[in-house]
């Protein structure tokens, strides 16, 4: 065989292959890449956005592409009806549904409750929780809300939300720092662009082969999509886990902040009141949603894992009063579910716990649509 022959289809190979990759670093194509999906199309939308750590286990995975996460969701799909009171949930991994199926989550009993309005309308709730603790997180989840035509945005929190320095220890956060960007210049939010803990994409992880690993991602997602139809099962449902902790230890530092006071500043408040902004004439309910409320050992000193008790009634009492400067629709359901119906953590909640909040959202819902 002609060696120049062979030798000419290898350069021209490499020439194309760097050509390409050429390309589609200029182009940066993955938030179009993103939006294509076979959810909706070829399986079912999923009930909760992808997230995962064991894929094999789960039909699920986490990935940072915001476009393909969306895309994947029943609701990028579900046509709004005259007949329908869409509710949107935004939160943690207490909204999202740890452990839980999505028929026990807290949308998937909300749905099932049948409620209707006073005007006869049907309500239609859908999941966008999201795991990890980060006002900044629900942010950016908020600023896409709109083009779903809600008719109430449900805001469930925690204080573990709040502090600064946790804004950006949500990976979806850390890995949008461009989407980041824009949030802060519209929203008037604290970013510094410079923070050692956001991740940026530089020229050569745009090409093909810097982009491996998300493309391979969507591709993935795609798949999953088969056996996420075939089963309904989006999470590892392990028989054996450990359980939140109970017996506690007596530090009363939060994030190294001693009583009695939390520092001015420590909390992103701008954060929540761009959420509030991001909702736009959507009228918003914020939840400060339920914690475990510990028994045992130093539970005189602190509620549970989380909280010492001194910062979590200041955080509440900080919550109220800007809840009630700001003119917002705020319940505070703190305390309403008891130790027992906590799982893992204490946010997660048993399907018992789930229905305990049901019911008391469910009626704060139906008395803010019958306004």
């Amino acid at each position: 065989m002609d060696t120049r022959f062979i030798r000419n289809v290898l350069l021209k190979a490499l020439a194309l292959f760097v050509a390409a990759n050429l390309i589609f670093a200029a182009w940066n194509p993955m938030v179009l890449l993103g939006h294509i999906s076979a959810y909706n199309l070829l399986f079912p939308g999923r009930e909760r956005f992808p997230f995962g750590e064991d894929p094999a286990k789960s039909y699920n995975l986490s990935l940072y592409s915001l476009p393909a996460m969306f895309a994947s969701l029943e609701i990028n799909a579900a046509a709004k009806t005259p007949a329908e009171y869409r509710v949107i949930l935004v939160g943690d991994s207490s909204v999202w549904g740890t452990l839980l199926t999505p028929e026990q989550t807290l949308a998937g009993q909300l749905n099932a409750a049948h409620l209707a309005t006073c005007g006869g309308l049907q309500l239609r709730a859908f999941n966008l929780g999201y795991p990890t603790l980060s006002l900044t997180k629900d942010l950016m989840v908020l600023d896409q809300v709109q083009r779903y035509h809600p008719d109430l945005i449900v805001w469930l929190t925690t204080l573990e939300s709040f502090p600064r320095v946790n804004q950006l220890a949500s990976p979806i956060v850390a890995n949008n720092p461009d989407i980041l960007a824009g949030l802060a210049a519209r929203y008037k939010i604290q970013f510094d662009p410079h923070d050692p803990a956001l991740v940026y994409t530089s020229w050569w992880g745009r090409t093909i082969i810097g982009q491996r690993r998300p493309l391979a991602d969507l591709l993935r997602l795609q798949f999953y999509g088969v056996m996420w139809a075939a089963t309904g099962v989006d999470q590892e449902y392990p028989t054996n886990y450990e359980k939140a902790q109970r017996a506690l230890d007596a530090d009363v530092t939060y994030h190294g902040w001693k009583p009695p006071a939390m520092p001015a500043d420590g909390l992103a408040f701008d954060v929540l009141d761009a959420g509030m902004s991001a909702a736009g004439s959507t009228p918003v309910l914020l939840v400060n949603e339920p914690i475990l409320v510990g028994t045992g050992k130093n539970s005189d000193l602190r509620y549970n894992f989380f909280y010492p008790r001194w910062a979590y009634d200041q955080y509440r009492q900080l919550l109220a009063e800007h809840s009630q400067q700001k003119g917002w629709t705020y319940l505070d359901v703190w305390n309403l579910t008891p130790e027992s119906e906590f799982t893992n953590t204490a946010i997660h909640m048993s399907p018992t716990g789930e229905a305990l909040l049901t019911q008391r959202l469910g009626a704060a819902i139906l008395q803010e649509a019958c306004h």
